[in-house]
């Protein structure tokens, strides 16, 4: 099995060393290996993080990650897990939808070829002059 050094998984992943540790500390990565007294990871750390930034990025809190990549299958944290997920389903729907309508007026504005937001006619409210 291939381990990674923090500094290599820092920059495999693009985050900061800090966040590791600190993302250790709070239990989101598993605790690291240490050889020669370096901490080290196995390589299947770096789709653990993707998932940690994905998650962030879709505005997940660091408490609700740990609660979704828990391995814990008891009864108690399956149903933690599902509450959780249902919570969060419609505001990922939202945040797609949101995305979704900025992408649509990024592809206008390119159309219209102003080139900036504040200026685009097709994105002014109707019956309003930008």
């Amino acid at each position: 099995m291939r381990y990674l050094g923090i500094g290599e998984l820092s920059r495999t992943v693009g985050v900061r060393a800090s966040a590791l540790r600190y993302w250790e500390e709070r239990g989101l990565l598993p605790g690291a290996r240490r050889e020669a007294g370096r901490r080290v990871w196995p390589a299947s750390a770096v789709r653990r993080v993707a998932l940690i930034r994905m998650a962030q990025r879709a505005g997940f809190t660091l408490a609700e990650i740990a609660g979704l990549l828990s391995g814990d299958t008891s009864p108690g944290a399956t149903r933690q897990w599902r509450e959780l997920a249902a919570r969060k389903l419609p505001q990922l729907d939202d945040h797609i939808a949101q995305t979704q309508a900025l992408r649509r007026a990024v592809a206008d504005c390119m159309a219209c070829g102003c080139m900036k937001f504040d200026q685009c006619v097709l994105l002014a409210p109707p019956g309003e002059a930008p």
